[in-house]
Parts: structure tokens; sequence; C-alpha cells
């Protein structure tokens, strides 16, 4: 396995202060990081899942993709010692007295699913709270497997690894954070802690690309939707939440699963920018304000653009929308183009929006040589 380049972060190494009381996040150490801007391809809403460890001795594995941040209770211990909310393994050992220590090779690993296929642009690493029992490296390797391997079929000898992110110190209570430059398609990802340690939460960053065979055979399906390959490119105003939450994967749950701006006091209004899977033809829309009701907004509008060049053209026009509502719309014909977006007036909020179509013949081929070149 061959390490990759990684753009200049801000890192964070050794050990944090013990938690003194007051807020345990007084002195985590975090950055922004340019890659959040991309979905993360390991949400548990997409369907990602944390499907084996070698070691969970103090807290599971499992914990790794809480979509929340990660807690702290001082007082909170079990039969095994201290309940952290992240994954932690057992302290390693040597082979006997005279040598006590972990070997340089040792490291416990967890392998975990990403929710949708895709490249990986950057990956955040928080050990939130682990302040003393933080492992001392982390690495991260990728590997593209089809269908629904088992644990077992994972860790076969047939299967290729690629470095993500090379062996690396990191620092305990902070988000360290890892650029990624691998053009490949990723649907597996193990996640390695050198010796052991603990790790609060586990983020990565990508742009999903979806197997071109399974949409054809859908035939009619949401050409905008994350788990598919659509992605937001841009938005007027994030104040609430994020506008990715608008293609995420079923109805929404709670009035931040969905997109809110900010109240507007001129007379300007709000909206999102999407990129299709690929070159489209789209015949329904729907928009959910699920969840919104004093702060849905008021009306929407979804134009088309085909090519990044091209005018908008408006395919559903200025329309009133009701509070904590799914709203159903089928085009007077089909609308082609590469890109959409949603106006709404003045401000508000949405919840999801669904753009179903088809793929036109060159933005199928267009879907299946990228798949093909990323290794799909």
């Amino acid at each position: 396995m061959t390490a990759q380049h990684q753009s200049p972060l801000a890192r964070f190494t050794g050990d944090a202060n013990p938690y003194g009381g007051g807020d345990p996040y007084a002195d985590h150490r975090s950055a922004d990081f340019p890659f959040t801007q991309y979905a993360n391809l390991a949400d548990r809403q997409l369907g990602a899942g944390v499907v084996a460890a070698n070691d969970e001795f103090f807290a599971q594995r499992e914990n790794l993709l809480l979509p929340e941040r990660a807690e702290f209770d001082p007082e909170h211990f079990g039969h095994k010692g201290k309940i952290m909310d992240g994954w932690e393994t057992r302290r390693r050992r040597g082979a006997s007295a005279e040598h006590p220590w972990p070997t340089a090779d040792d490291h416990d690993w967890a392998l975990v699913r990403l929710g949708a296929p895709g490249v990986v642009r950057g990956i955040v690493i928080d050990t939130a709270h682990f302040r003393g029992n933080y492992p001392q490296a982390v690495s991260v390797e990728g590997a593209s497997v089809p269908g629904s391997p088992s644990p077992e079929e994972l860790l076969a000898d047939d299967v290729k690894w690629t470095t993500l992110v090379p062996r690396t110190a990191v620092g305990g209570h902070a988000a360290n954070g890892f650029a990624v430059d691998v053009e490949q398609r990723i649907t597996h990802l193990r996640v390695n802690q050198h010796p052991d340690g603990g790790i609060a939460r586990l983020r990565v960053y990508g742009e999903v690309v979806p197997d071109p065979h399974w949409l054809s055979v859908l035939g009619t399906f949401d050409v905008v939707a994350l788990e598919n390959g659509g992605q937001v490119e841009d938005a007027s105003n994030l104040f609430y939440s994020p506008a990715t939450n608008t293609i995420q994967p079923g109805r929404s749950r709670k009035m931040d699963d969905g997109w809110e701006t900010r109240r507007r006091r001129d007379q300007g209004n709000d909206w999102i920018r999407y990129q299709l899977v690929a070159r489209s033809e789209i015949r329904a829309v729907e928009i959910d304000t699920a969840y919104l009701k004093g702060n849905s907004a008021g009306w929407a509008s979804v134009s088309v653009r085909d090519g990044v060049d091209g005018e908008w053209v408006e395919v559903l026009p200025r329309t009133r929308l009701q509070p904590d509502t799914n709203h159903r719309f089928v085009l007077a014909g089909p609308a082609v183009g590469t890109h959409a977006r949603v106006d709404i007036f003045p401000d508000g909020g949405i919840s999801r929006l669904r753009l179903f179509g088809s793929l036109t013949e060159d933005g199928a081929a267009r879907l299946a040589a990228r798949h093909q070149e990323l290794g799909g």
C-alpha cells in the first residue's frame, strides 16, 4: 500500500489537559476543514455501519457513527471501567515481562461500510473526551468490494486495501482532520488506531459515485438524491441547518433534519443549487416541508439548467407551500438538465426536494465511464 499526498491542515498532537470541570468542550481542539463541504458518506441515514472491530472492551464501535457530538459524564462508570461515548479498546501489552510494551506493528481496527460508495475527499477522526486514552497514531485504508460482504470476506487476503490516511500522530480531545487525494470509488474503510485507545467520532466526506447498472434497472428514480449521486453545489443561507439535508434519504424526522434559513429583512429570497447525478429528464417534483410548521417557506419554484453555462429554465413556477406537508407536482413535459435550483420565497425552509426522472443516453454513458474510471 502506498501513502497518498495530503494537503496541509491543522494538526493536533499530544495530550489534552485532564478534565477540570465545567464545559468539557471548552478546551476541545478543532479547525475548519475545507472538505466538510462534501456529504458525510459514513452517515447512518445513508446506511453506513461499523460492521466489525477486533476489540471494543470499553466502548462500542457503533458509537463512531452517531450523528451528534460525543457526550461526557465524569460520574458514569460501569463494570469494565469509565464509560465513554466512542469506540475504545483495552490497553495492549507486550509478549513478556522482559518486553511488556506493544510492538510497533500492534494496532486495533474497525471495519466501516460507507452508506454510499464514493470518492473520499477528507476524513475527521475526533478523539473528543479521550484525553489520556486516545491512540498514539491512526491510519485509514479504503477498499472497493461489490455486494454486501461479510467481515470475513473483507478481511480476506484477496481484498485490495489502499491507504487513504497514512499512519499519522493524533492528539487527544481533538478533531483530527485529513485531506484525501485518492481518485478511487470506495465502499469500505479499515480504521486503525496504533497501538490502542479510543476514538469518539468518525466522519468521511466525499462525493457519491452510484452504480450505473443499478440506476439503469430502476429506470425512473430521484436524480438529485444524495444516495444516487446528486449533490448540493451552493446555497444562499445555512444559518440553522445544512442544505444537504434536503437530498438525504427518507422523510425528515424533526425540524433540524431539513434546511432552514434565518429570517430575511429585505426583499430577496433564499435558494439551493444542485448538481444532478448526470444529465437527466425530470418529469415530477416533490417539495416536502415536514416538521417545518411556523417556519416553512411561503412559496417555492424549481428551475433546471442544461450544462454549467446553460440558462436557467423555470419548470415549476412559484407555488404556495403549506406547512408540514409533502407537495407533489407532475411536470407538463420532461425537463432536461444537469443542474437544478429551488428558490424559496421569501425565506424559511423545506425538508426534502425530490426530482423524479431518468438519465439521458449521454448522461448514462458519462456516468458509466466515470464509474469504470474510478474502479467501480
